[in-house]
């Protein structure tokens, strides 16, 4: 089970300093996407900065908010700036990325001659994914040159009030600094602003007023993997909300509905809002597949309606009508956030269908398997040929491969008893299993926007990771053939498989699930970008 490594395979990378990085691109005449991405890797935190943040207690966070205005001010801009960004902000534990979406989506139907800008996060391939007008991502270009722009007043401005404070900021608080200057440079007329990680000390949460706040599900399994209780997420969360600006919510659990509305008074939010369903939504086919979008979708319209409200010079407007106009619905079905819960038909071989979903935690796990195990996709009807099955796999380091897993099998079985195929063993859902570290090639390279530092490089060495995997999978199917269990070092080498198996077997169906790291790169390897981004 265990795959021997060549030790060459983990090669050290060498990482330049920051002032000599800079001068060296400085020389060069012409800056270009790449260049930016080397830069932006510089400012990455390794696995050892990042278990150190968790070791103490979260206590890091707290400097986030002065240190980002910081920035910003280094770059030229106050947070007062930023409300000429029209913001709608959105956070939860679970749904956020697909309600910004659904917003984005509708916002562009209703007004299509404004100028919509997008900020999210992860990215699946390129980074400049996170940075969208109207729906498509900043052109390598114009990314490059606000990059630079951002790294060159960083630079020329090294004033810090704590001199402890790092001369650039870390990764995701960088791009979110070119995304705010981009924004601002290009004059957008709305922005959905999704938060990166919790709400109160996330360094989105300097917008002094956005438009409208909203916050989607508090995933109860969040807790356990955050270590957090309910009420400890929800107050985190709801630090989103800002005087006199409208406070909305996805109906949540109880604990957790009742910290948000005590943080909505808190920070005295013109209202607080539970997004009442709105009738006749599930009649619409939405862009994004899965039952669980329902949700997501009635929230984007309640935001898109409160924000159009906000900015519309005539109060009698047809988006407030108990029905959804037609540009309401446009938008729903419309709708595109790639890797969640998305069918890929393979460009050069149509026999080959991808199924990506970077579902990470055991309740978006569970909603992939209702959409998995239903009768679009694996219980389809295929004619004479059933599809050969192929899981490709892998979750972070620390979170339980073995409950993952269950979780999938056992939703599988659940699924499986709805749609009358009772009948059908879930043990046997899959012909063969890939658990791949996220590494990019075979080489042991990453694509440059891909590569993380996250990884352990023991752990990595070892594919620790993939072959707990390994072992939680054969424990919990004893009959599985122990010869179609994969343990990888690399995506490259996972669809390599899938490419050996597309010789042997006519129609292949293959899932891949447990990161979005993993779904990027499959994207990028198997040459998937033009038909999934």
């Amino acid at each position: 089970m265990r795959l021997p490594i060549h030790k060459s395979f983990f090669s050290p990378v060498h990482i330049y300093p920051y002032h000599l990085f800079s001068l060296s691109i400085r020389r060069m005449s012409t800056r270009t996407y790449n260049q930016a991405i080397d830069c932006l890797n510089t400012l990455q935190s390794n696995a050892a900065t990042l278990e150190a943040s968790r070791a103490s207690g979260g206590k890091l966070v707290h400097t986030a908010i002065p240190e980002t205005i910081e920035y910003l001010q280094r770059i030229g801009y106050k947070p007062e700036d930023l409300n000429a960004l029209n913001v709608i902000h959105i956070t939860g534990t679970k749904g956020k990325g697909s309600t910004c979406a659904f917003t984005d989506s509708i916002l562009r139907h209703v007004k299509p001659d404004w100028k919509v800008g997008l900020y999210t996060s992860p990215h699946l391939v390129a980074v400049r994914e996170r940075i969208r007008i109207n729906g498509a991502p900043l052109s390598e270009e114009a990314f490059a040159k606000y990059f630079f722009d951002v790294w060159d007043r960083l630079e020329a401005n090294d004033t810090r009030a704590n001199p402890e404070t790092l001369p650039k900021p870390m990764y995701f608080r960088f791009v979110t600094l070119v995304a705010y200057h981009a924004f601002l440079s290009l004059k957008v007329d709305a922005t959905i602003l999704e938060v990166g990680v919790g709400g109160t000390f996330d360094c989105t949460n300097i917008v002094p007023k956005p438009i409208v706040t909203g916050i989607s599900a508090l995933g109860i399994d969040h807790t356990a993997v955050l270590g957090k209780t309910i009420e400890e997420i929800a107050w985190q969360k709801g630090g989103i909300y800002k005087p006199d600006v409208p406070a909305l919510t996805v109906n949540q659990p109880e604990e957790g509905l009742r910290v948000l509305r005590e943080r909505a008074t808190e920070l005295k939010a013109s209202e607080f809002i539970v997004a009442p369903f709105i009738p006749g939504l599930t009649d619409i086919k939405l862009g994004l597949h899965g039952v669980h979008q329902y949700q997501n979708a009635n929230l984007a319209v309640h935001l898109a309606r409160r924000f159009l409200r906000a900015k519309s010079s005539s109060p009698n407007t047809d988006f407030e009508t108990e029905t959804l106009p037609e540009s309401f619905i446009k938008g729903l079905q419309e709708a595109k956030w790639p890797g969640r819960c998305q069918e890929v038909v393979d460009p050069k071989h149509p026999d080959t269908l991808w199924l990506l979903d970077g579902a990470h935690t055991k309740e978006s796990l569970e909603c992939c398997m209702q959409w998995f195990v239903s009768p679009d996709i694996a219980l389809r009807d295929t004619g004479d040929s059933t599809p050969m099955r192929i899981l490709i796999f892998n979750c972070t380091s620390g979170r339980s491969g073995n409950a993952f897993l269950g979780s999938m099998l056992s939703n599988a079985a659940i699924q499986l008893k709805l749609h009358g195929q009772g009948n059908v063993d879930a043990l046997k859902l899959f012909d063969s299993v890939i658990f791949c570290a996220n590494v990019t090639y075979a080489d042991g390279g990453f694509k440059g926007d891909l590569t993380t530092k996250a990884i352990s490089d023991s752990d990595l060495a070892a594919l620790k990771t993939q072959n707990d995997l390994a072992s939680a999978w054969l424990e919990l199917n004893p009959q599985f053939p122990k010869n179609n269990v994969h343990v990888l070092p690399s995506i490259e080498h996972a669809v390599n498989i899938v490419r050996d198996q597309e010789k042997q077997h006519g129609k292949i169906d293959v899932l891949v699930a447990g990161s979005l790291h993993l779904v990027g790169g499959v994207i990028e390897v198997a040459g998937l970008s033009e038909v999934a981004l």
